[in-house]
C-alpha cells in the first residue's frame, strides 16, 4: 500500500529577522507617504527614537522589530487595508485619515489625530472602527 503524500507545510515568515523588519518598514513608509504624513507623525506612529527612525527610513535595519512596534505597524496595515475596501478611490481613502470625523470615537477630530495620541490602543480603536464599518473583522 502506498504511503499518503505529506502536504508541504507553509512556513510562517520569521518576523524577528532584520529582513522581515525591513520589508514591514518599507511598506509602512509607503503607506505614510500615501497619507502625506510628516517624519514626526511617522515617528509618533512607530513610537521610536529619532535616530532609530532615520536609520529605518534610510533602509538600515540591523535587527527585527520588537513586539510593540510590530503591533503598531500591524494596525497601520489594517487601517490602510480597511480604507481600501471602504473607499476604493485611492485619493479618498488617503484623504479620510486627515478629515475631521463626527463619529463619537474621534470627537470631531481626524482619525490621524486619534492615531497620534500616543498609545497603541489609539491605533487599535481606529482599526476596530474601520473594521466595524466594513462589516466585521478581517
Amino acid at each position: 500500500m502506498a504511503q499518503p503524500l505529506e502536504k508541504p507545510q507553509a512556513h510562517a515568515p520569521d518576523l524577528s529577522s532584520a529582513q522581515s523588519a525591513a520589508a514591514a518598514l518599507r511598506t509602512f513608509f509607503r503607506i505614510a507617504d500615501a497619507w502625506g504624513l510628516s517624519n514626526d507623525q511617522q515617528r509618533q506612529l512607530l513610537d521610536c527614537g529619532r535616530s532609530t527612525f532615520y536609520e529605518w527610513k534610510s533602509g538600515r535595519v540591523k535587527r527585527g522589530l520588537d513586539n510593540a512596534t510590530l503591533e503598531r505597524i500591524s494596525h497601520v496595515f489594517g487601517i490602510y487595508a480597511a480604507l481600501q475596501v471602504l473607499l476604493p478611490i485611492p485619493e479618498r481613502a488617503h484623504a479620510w485619515i486627515k478629515r475631521d470625523n463626527a463619529a463619537p470615537l474621534f470627537g470631531g477630530k481626524s482619525a490621524l489625530d486619534r492615531m497620534l495620541a500616543g498609545q497603541v490602543s489609539d491605533l487599535f480603536v481606529v482599526r476596530q472602527y474601520l473594521d466595524a464599518q466594513r462589516g466585521g473583522w478581517s
